[in-house]
């Protein structure tokens, strides 16, 4: 059976600690095992829901080259039939993900942290709200340091089943664009298809992760697609300023449970 509370997608009805690997492969929708992982505690639990989570993008990923195969063969059945060619046509959705990397030049531009007053944490942003970032029980007045790492290790987890990801910095981890894509996505995954990205096309996948996180989470777009990619690597200072504020906007839309300080 199942249950859809609040009007909310159906949530499989099944109890805790009970489901198996088969009843988790029987899902399809992707938000239903995002909100399966965000609630359950289990340590096995979790990793069975992530793998769940991880074999559906990729279940994903793989029709959607199908579809794409079978209409570029249509294409170009298309063109035999009139004498003529489509060799460019059926190339192009192959081009895109051949292409080599972009050799980004270094950038002297000004970090966009140096003129924007996001030199505070994330706990004073998230505490103007009534809530705060994910904490440790015994630390009601976290460092800049614990939070950085508390963030990082946020974003860790958010992004765990994505495919191409693999966050260990604010810095390189952050470079092609397909982290902010992945983070974004988690919480709006109706809004693209991620499988289908691009990690040689960084300005796209910039572009596309905060105009949505904009557009859905109400996030400024502090970060700029340009700048970004002229850059070796980004500044930290400016992934980590975007990531709290992206945080604070998807804490003030209920999107992200934090614990009241006392």
């Amino acid at each position: 059976m199942e249950s859809k509370p609040d009007g909310g997608p159906a949530v499989p009805n099944i109890p805790s600690g009970s489901f198996t690997s088969e009843e988790l492969a029987a899902i399809e929708d992707e938000e239903v095992l995002n909100k399966m992982l965000d609630s359950t505690v289990d340590f096995e639990q979790r990793r069975m829901i992530r793998a769940a989570l991880r074999d559906l993008l990729k279940k994903k990923r793989d029709k959607r080259e199908q579809e794409r195969g079978s209409r570029q063969q249509d294409l170009k059945q298309q063109g035999l039939s009139k004498g003529g060619t489509t060799s460019g046509v059926v190339s192009i959705g192959r081009a895109s993900m051949n292409q080599q990397p972009p050799k980004n030049k270094p950038s002297g531009l000004p970090s966009p942290s140096a003129s924007t007053p996001f030199n505070m944490t994330v706990g004073s942003k998230a505490g103007s709200a009534g809530a705060t970032p994910p904490t440790s029980p015994s630390s009601t007045a976290p460092n800049v340091k614990n939070v950085k790492q508390m963030l990082l290790d946020w974003c860790r987890a958010k992004t765990e089943p994505y495919e191409g990801v693999d966050i260990q910095n604010f810095s390189s981890s952050w470079r092609d664009g397909i982290a902010f894509c992945a983070l974004v996505h988690r919480f709006f995954p109706d809004a693209f298809e991620y499988s289908i990205l691009n990690p040689y096309a960084p300005r796209e996948n910039f572009q596309l992760a905060f105009s949505t996180a904009e557009r859905l989470a109400g996030c400024p777009p502090l970060l700029d697609a340009d700048d970004l990619v002229r850059m070796k690597e980004p500044d930290w200072k400016c992934v980590y300023t975007y990531i709290q504020e992206f945080y604070r906007c998807l804490v003030e839309k209920g999107l992200v449970k934090t614990k009241k300080r006392a």
